[in-house]
Order: C-alpha cells, then sequence, then structure tokens
C-alpha cells in the first residue's frame, strides 16, 4: 500500500499537468486572430459622412427649342379690277387706227353718251347694254348698242365693245348690223356676247322688220367673230 499511493499520486499529476497544456495552445491562438482582425490597414481612409455626393448630371431646365427658320412672306393677292358700268360709257371714246368705227379712225370722245361730226353725222348710244368679261382676264369689260346717223333716214345700228382697262373703258371694235336693224337685248356669259335684234328677210322692205336674230359674238382682240346666230318670225 505504501508503494501503490505514490505512484497514484504522480499519474494524477501527469494528467492535470497534461491537461492544462492542452487548453492553453487554443487560447493562445484565439487571442491571435482577434488582434490581426482589429487592426486596420495604414492606407485605408474613411469616407467622410458629410462629404456631398456627386451631382448626376441632368438635363438644363432653361435650354430652348431651336428658332424655326423664317418663311417667305406670302404675296399679297392682286387688286380686284373694278368692273365696268354702262354709265361710264356715256363718256368713253370709239374707233382706233386698228379697229376703226365705221371711216373714223381717230378716237371719237362721247360727251354724255353723244357726238356729233362736221359733216353731220351723229353718234348715239342705246339703252341696250351687258357688262362681263369677255376676254378672260376676270375683268368685267362692256357691249352696248350704238345708233349712226348720216343725215337721211338711214339709222345704222351696231354694237361697240369695250375692255376693262383697269376700271376704264378702252375702245376694241365694233360689229355693224346694218340700217334699222334695232337691238333689243345684249347679253354676257361664258366670255360670249349674245346680242338680240330685228331685221328683214330678204323679200321684205327695208321698213319691214319680221325677223328676230339671235347672234352670239367672241371677242377676240380687235377681232369679233360670229359663232352662232338663230332666227324666229317676229310681228311689230
Amino acid at each position: 500500500m505504501r508503494r501503490t499511493l505514490p505512484i497514484v499520486v504522480a499519474l494524477t499529476l501527469l494528467g492535470f499537468s497534461t491537461g492544462c497544456a492542452g487548453d492553453s495552445g487554443p487560447v493562445s491562438t484565439a487571442t491571435t486572430a482577434v488582434t490581426a482582425s482589429a487592426a486596420a490597414p495604414a492606407d485605408e481612409v474613411t469616407p467622410d459622412a458629410t462629404s456631398p455626393a456627386p451631382a448626376a448630371d441632368s438635363p438644363t431646365s432653361t435650354a430652348s427649342a431651336p428658332a424655326k427658320p423664317a418663311s417667305d412672306p406670302k404675296p399679297a393677292p392682286p387688286k380686284a379690277v373694278p368692273a365696268l358700268t354702262c354709265g361710264q360709257l356715256a363718256g368713253a371714246d370709239l374707233g382706233s387706227p386698228k379697229a376703226p368705227f365705221y371711216d373714223h379712225t381717230d378716237h371719237i370722245p362721247l360727251l354724255d353718251g353723244i357726238w356729233n361730226g362736221e359733216d353731220g353725222t351723229g353718234v348715239a348710244l342705246q339703252k341696250p347694254c351687258a357688262i362681263g368679261d369677255l376676254d378672260g382676264d376676270k375683268a368685267a369689260d362692256a357691249a352696248r348698242a350704238v345708233v349712226v346717223r348720216t343725215g337721211g333716214t338711214g339709222q345704222f345700228w351696231s354694237v361697240v365693245f369695250w375692255h376693262n382697262a383697269a376700271g376704264k373703258p378702252a375702245y376694241r371694235t365694233v360689229v355693224d348690223l346694218g340700217d334699222r336693224t334695232p337691238v333689243t337685248s345684249i347679253g354676257i356669259t361664258g366670255q360670249k356676247a349674245t346680242v338680240v335684234w330685228l331685221t328683214r328677210s330678204d323679200d321684205a322692205s327695208m321698213a319691214e322688220l319680221d325677223t328676230r336674230r339671235t347672234t352670239v359674238y367672241r371677242l377676240s382682240g380687235v377681232t369679233v367673230t360670229e359663232l352662232s346666230h338663230t332666227d324666229t318670225p317676229y310681228t311689230p
């Protein structure tokens, strides 16, 4: 018994020493790991919480739209030419070198619709009159009946055409209808002049009027062309 006790005590002490040595290793390792993770690199810079963040690019709100190119001004529409009136013809001229009024190549100035020559010839406007575009320029021209008296029994009826020259009558030409063949009406439509007048058949005397004739004319410059005519019986 006395020899057994010292052996037991020695074994006990040996086990305690071994346990203490095993526990010291992990503790030292843990301490080293904590110390290494807590150390910060010397060159690391901590961002300043008070520094403003960089502003994002945004479109400029004051940018103006590109200017539109200036357009050319529209030309002003042409002024409308005033239509001629039958009253204006009372002071118009008759005749021209290109289109004589009977034998008159000079201008014959009408005064209140009348002209009297030194040879006894008299010219007078008659009531039948029409206003309308005869030459396609959209300005209203004129056509009117005229009577020429030569001092005898003759009364020569005609239709005179005037062009609208900036609102004033400009003589163009004349159509001779003959002796004692009165005009009853004149109309202008579609750049044509329609003249209704009285005449006589071939076997009637000069004193008789037995035919109503409707003639359609077209004016081109100083030339008048008959397009058509129709006759109907007439009884006074």
